[in-house]
This record gives structure tokens, C-alpha cells and sequence, in this order.
């Protein structure tokens, strides 16, 4: 019997593909638990349906983060801090303080944990900080701390 699975299944496959079981494991396992449906016309037309719709959603996205990219690469981003003589900053600058400097100056709001901050910023000076967007997505940012 021919089965759609609605989610992975160890050892068998994973969501939104067709395998081929017996009829006793698809009857008594599968079906019951919900975790897969028949694989008949109607259902592979949905599957197929709702990858096409998967794959565009997920080009949108990426479009989008590739403007959102664009728009940053380069940019330079001002952070003033409190500082102590020669420079030192009362604290740290983290990827939460940059990421709240870029939705002031650009209007981009950006999640925290997309900023890495790869050591912590207590000087005065400028820094080059990666920003990652999406999954193979980045930007570079110029980070000037500077005393408020």
C-alpha cells in the first residue's frame, strides 16, 4: 500500500513524501497514529499543491532577506555609550544595543541573536560586525562606539 506521510517516520521517511508499506503496518500503525493518509489522487495533488506553496513562500523570504542585506551591507551604525577615562565603557556594547541601533537609524527590525558580536565591544572605536539575515544570507556592518 501506498502512503503520504504527514510526518517524519523513523526508519520509513520523512513529511510530505510517498513510500510503499505493507497494508497491515500502514491499517494498524500509520493511519490510526495519523501520521500518514492514503495515497490516492486527491491527497498527492495536495502534497504537491502544498510544496509548490513551500517553495514560494520560502523564495519570498529569501528575496526579502537578500534586500534586507543589501540595505545593510556597509553601512556604518552608531552606538553611543556611557565611558570611564581612556575609553572604557561602563559595561559591554552587545548584539542587542546594535541590533536596536540599526531599527533607530535604518527602520530594519532585527532579532538579537541575528547580530554576532564575536568578542565583547568595552572600547571606544569602530568594529565590523556580521549580521546574519538567513541561512547562507549576511551582511557586514561598520559598528562606531562612541562616547554619549
Amino acid at each position: 500500500m501506498e502512503v503520504i506521510l504527514k510526518q517524519d517516520v523513523k526508519g520509513l521517511g520523512k513529511k510530505d513524501t510517498t513510500v510503499k508499506v505493507s497494508d497491515g503496518y500502514a491499517k494498524n500503525f500509520l493511519l490510526p497514529k495519523d501520521l500518514a493518509v492514503a495515497a490516492t489522487a486527491g491527497n498527492i495533488n495536495d502534497m504537491k499543491n502544498k510544496q509548490k506553496a513551500m517553495a514560494d513562500k520560502q523564495a519570498r523570504e529569501l528575496a526579502a532577506a537578500k534586500e534586507t542585506a543589501a540595505k545593510l551591507d556597509g553601512k556604518t551604525v552608531n552606538v553611543k555609550v556611557k565611558c570611564g577615562e581612556n575609553g572604557k565603557l561602563f559595561g559591554a556594547v552587545s548584539n542587542k544595543d546594535v541590533a536596536d541601533a540599526i531599527k533607530k537609524e535604518f527602520g530594519i527590525d532585527l532579532d538579537k541573536k541575528k547580530v554576532s558580536v564575536d568578542e565583547a565591544i568595552k572600547q571606544l572605536g569602530e568594529y565590523d560586525i556580521k549580521i546574519r539575515i538567513m541561512a547562507g544570507v549576511s551582511a557586514m556592518i561598520k559598528v562606531v562606539v562612541s562616547a554619549a
